[in-house]
């Protein structure tokens, strides 16, 4: 049986624009997410789903509501606690990468865990490199952002958010500046790390294909939860257009 790993109960956001102006972001959101679970979160602009994120990796903190990950209440922990929380269990992949432009693919990875210290140099080489490895990378860990793909560089960011052996990846619209081949690659990739490793996956993105390629779905709007399903049919590829 599988544990819980995130429970969320009526989570809600407010920000105060001015004096007379405050937008609910989130309005009572309630939902729990056991292990390994491999989710889409989709919506409009503007629907909660980005502030959502937010507070699941602890970039932000609700107005109100229990946010409880595993087993850890974060309304009870400091900023610094919090930070400690998130770079031991959270792995973050983003949309735009966010690669050091002059750093090599291998000391991309290695990033992380180099600031945090308490593993040997030759430790962490071989650990980042086995994590490229991983991710289709192997003979490319010497190679700059510039030098790399959109698709490799997005494979670096993936295997940067493993370093620390995380409980959870948060993905922020991950296939967003990709073609459909490589949104096709790295959605495989995703797939094959939750089904191999176990890992949590949650990402956001307004692409329905995309979504399908996940086991769940949960759809924002107006700051709510308005459906929680599974995905029935699960999608392996994307079908590319066909060139004229």
């Amino acid at each position: 049986m599988r544990q819980k790993l995130i429970s969320i109960d009526n989570i809600k956001k407010s920000f105060q624009l001015s004096e007379e102006v405050i937008v609910n972001a989130l309005r009572g959101v309630s939902v729990e997410v056991e292990e390994s679970e491999y989710i889409a979160i989709m919506g409009a602009s503007g629907s909660g789903k980005s502030t959502f994120m937010n507070i699941l990796g602890f970039l932000d903190t609700p107005t109100s509501g229990t946010y409880i990950l595993d087993g850890i209440d974060g309304s009870t922990l400091s900023s610094d606690q919090q930070a400690e929380i998130r770079n031991k269990k959270i792995g973050f992949v983003f949309q735009g990468f966010n690669l050091l432009p002059r750093t090599s693919a291998l000391e991309n990875v290695e990033l992380p865990l180099f600031y945090k210290g308490g593993i040997s140099s030759s430790e962490l080489k071989e650990r980042a490199m086995n994590l490229l490895a991983k991710v289709g990378l192997a003979g490319r860990e010497h190679h700059h952002p510039n030098k790399l793909s959109g698709g490799e560089q997005q494979r670096v960011a993936i295997a940067r958010s493993l370093i620390n052996d995380p409980s959870i990846i948060l993905a922020d619209e991950p296939t967003g500046n990709l073609d459909s081949k490589n949104t096709e690659d790295i959605m495989n990739l995703f797939t094959s790390l939750n089904n191999e490793l176990g890992i949590t996956i949650i990402m956001v993105t307004h692409e329905t294909d995309v979504a399908e390629f996940t086991k769940r779905n949960i759809v924002f709007r107006d700051g709510l939860i308005i459906n929680d399903s599974k995905v029935k049919k699960r999608r392996t590829k994307i079908e590319h257009p066909k060139q004229r």
